[in-house]
């Protein structure tokens, strides 16, 4: 049996969907363990571009099991609508998802909250998918799990409270609070198609494990969104690390045996927030039209920088990464100078790893490394790259303190180096 964990290392967006897809060609069960429809994740296999927001990215594979834990939030016409697009390709056979009864329910309260937030002078640039009220209305002991469905009176009761909760900031906002009884029956309704998939997600993922199935654990965001380990306040609302890994599948830390880090080649963000390496005008464009980094659940355009060391070495400590896959190296290709950070400098002390406090304030210490021009798209092994480019992951690893397993040159699944098996 092996389970291995999938997180992001920088501020999301890193690549999770292809590298997750790659893996669960060889796993026997793909575990999302976290997050909303607020992440995207970008498949492209054959040249079409597929999305999925809630169902792991392994989906698009016919042999393992998709189960959605029960650390999710779910809006449920998101899923309908995922599945919907599964059952059309013909992945949607019996048994082959669990939705777990305990995940909770996005309703449409969360959305209208996140909303009016999102107006005033205290927003942080969340996707407006509701994902932050509906952690909060967990936390508070007043959420609505998918569990709840099955019990209209039980469910009716939930969503009268959730809403009872909500009524003050959304009336201070200038908002109209859901009429409750509107909103249960609309969920009851779509009930009837969620019901098949729900289960004990818990149960399915231990009796995979018992059964020493390979199982890959998805998550979302990336490490700097981290709750706790993030850029806070400007994070998501859950713990998207490792750690997290085990609190929303059910599987304990020893059950563990790898945790794959993946970084793109240079860095990006969405939404407000201290980004040190971010480059402003005409080069930040250039990445952004090379990377065409674009929301996938948004659209809105990522700011891009380069590479920053101290961001990775503090996602190798708080995850326990053993290894990172790299994704977009191509990205880089025709620039003549590469720039890596690989220090800050606050306040006259230089800081290897980001500060809790004062990161809008460091400057960046960057290290030049040359380019390359050459086309890395067709390269599948190491040595069919530049020798600058192969430089470039050198150094890459030097200053994270782990090896990189996996190199992506393009965004099918083909344009892959592995260097080692992660299942092995």
């Amino acid at each position: 049996m092996s389970a291995v964990v999938i997180v992001g290392v920088q501020w999301g967006d890193e690549g999770k969907g292809k590298v997750v897809d790659l893996l669960t060609a060889e796993a026997d069960a793909v575990v999302r363990f976290g997050g909303g429809a607020n992440a995207g994740h970008t498949l492209v296999v054959d040249g079409e571009k597929v999305v999925f927001h809630l169902v792991p990215s392994g989906a698009l594979h016919t042999r393992p099991r998709c189960i959605l834990g029960a650390g999710m939030v779910i809006d449920p016409r998101v899923l309908i609508d995922e599945l919907a697009e599964m059952r059309r390709r013909g992945l949607l056979s019996e048994g082959r998802v669990t939705i777990s009864e305990r995940a909770h329910l996005v309703l449409p309260v969360h959305f209208l909250v996140d909303e009016l937030r999102e107006r005033g002078p205290g927003a942080i640039g969340t996707t407006k998918r509701g994902i932050g009220p509906c952690y909060q209305d967990r936390a508070a002991r007043r959420g609505v799990r998918i569990g709840d469905l099955d019990d209209p009176a039980h469910l009716k009761a939930r969503v009268a409270a959730s809403l009872a909760g909500w009524r003050p900031e959304i009336e201070a906002l200038g908002g109209t609070p859901p009429n409750p009884v509107q909103v249960a029956d609309e969920l009851l309704a779509l009930a009837e198609e969620l019901r098949p998939w729900i289960g004990d997600a818990e149960d399915a993922v231990h009796t995979a494990r018992e059964a020493g199935e390979r199982i890959l654990l998805e998550g979302a965001q990336g490490t700097m969104l981290d709750i706790d380990h993030g850029t806070y306040p400007f994070v998501t609302s859950s713990s998207v690390t490792a750690g997290g890994a085990c609190t929303g599948s059910g599987l304990g830390p020893g059950h563990i045996d790898r945790v794959v880090g993946i970084s793109k080649a240079y860095t990006t963000r969405v939404g407000e927030g201290p980004f040190p390496t971010e480059l402003h005008g005409e080069a930040g464009e250039a990445l952004r039209r090379a990377g065409h980094e674009f929301g996938a659940t948004t659209g809105r355009p990522r700011r891009c920088g380069w590479l920053d060391g101290p961001v990775l070495r503090h996602a190798v400590r708080v995850n326990g990464l053993t290894e990172l896959a790299l994704t977009k190296l191509d990205v880089l290709q025709g620039l003549e100078t590469l720039k890596v950070c690989v220090a800050y400098e606050l306040d006259g002390a230089r800081l290897e790893r980001p500060p809790s406090r004062g990161l809008e304030r460091v400057t960046p210490i960057y290290e030049e490394l040359p380019g390359w021009t050459e086309d890395v798209a067709g390269a599948r092994t190491l040595d069919a790259l530049p020798e600058t480019a192969r430089a470039y992951i050198r150094r890459i690893e030097e200053l994270a303190g782990v090896p990189v397993t996996l190199v992506s040159v393009g965004p099918d699944r083909e344009e892959t180096i592995r260097l080692r098996d992660v299942w092995a």
